[in-house]
């Protein structure tokens, strides 16, 4: 199994929603606004013996050239869009959803042509329903009715070596998938396991949804992982995008 960090950079976040890039170089880490965080966009691809995965899809900026970023970032490492077999959508808030799909309306099209999108239904339907800033609905308005997407809800398997569990706790339809080959368990927690540092903490955060339950899971997950040797994948950890465990 082969997995691909496709970061997209650093973003400085505030209650406002709006993912403003921060270069870690040069930019000042004080002279962000008052409580705002300081988060990576990391999306993966997992390569398997049958598939090609996509774990999340960023936030759908372009590039200067006017490419989609996770296209490019596909790209640079030798896939194309159009060889993703398989989109992993954990939930469908703006920096997870955006580079599902491209244009609006009835020019709307999937990122991804030949791939299976996996939506929780009940995700899609409050993600309508809410609305902005965390969700821009016209963003995955296709994806009600696109014959490439399976929905799914609750647990189960969406194909062999591939099992997932609705989590809730960040959003309310929230989830988690496990990748399983060759001996090797991959884990991608999305936004209730988003970085390194908090599954080694016991905090409740503001951000969640359910941040007690978030609290609990990691704490489960992070016993789990390394009493079974996980690969766990960190989609907003600035530093460490994966760790072998």
């Amino acid at each position: 199994m082969k997995i691909i960090p496709l970061s997209e950079g650093a973003f400085s976040i505030d209650q406002t929603k709006v993912f403003v890039p921060f270069n870690k170089e040069q930019d000042n880490l004080q002279e962000r606004p008052k409580g705002s965080l300081l988060v990576e966009v990391q999306p993966f691809v997992v390569v398997t013996h049958d598939d090609i995965i996509l774990l999340d899809t960023g936030l759908g900026f372009s590039n200067e050239n006017a490419v989609l970023q996770i296209h490019q970032n596909l790209a640079d490492n030798d896939i194309n869009p159009g060889d993703v077999t398989k989109v992993w959508l954990s939930h469908l808030h703006k920096d997870h959803a955006g580079g599902a799909t491209l244009g609006k309306g009835d020019k709307q099209l999937l990122s991804f042509p030949n791939a299976t999108y996996f939506v929780n239904r009940l995700e899609l339907d409050f993600a309508i329903e809410k609305g902005r800033p965390s969700y821009i609905p016209e963003e995955f308005e296709i994806l009600q009715r696109h014959p490439n997407v399976q929905f799914i809800i609750g647990s189960g398997k969406i194909a062999p070596g591939i099992h997932f569990e609705t989590t809730g706790a960040h959003s309310p339809h929230h989830m988690a998938v496990w990748i399983e080959e060759d001996g090797q368990k991959v884990f991608f927690g999305a936004d209730v396991a988003p970085q390194l540092q908090q599954m080694k903490s016991r905090f409740i955060a503001k951000y969640d949804y359910d941040g007690k339950k978030a609290m609990e899971l990691r704490g489960k997950w992070w016993e789990q992982a390394n009493e079974e040797h996980w690969t766990m994948l960190f989609y907003h950890d600035i530093k460490t995008p994966m760790i072998g465990l």
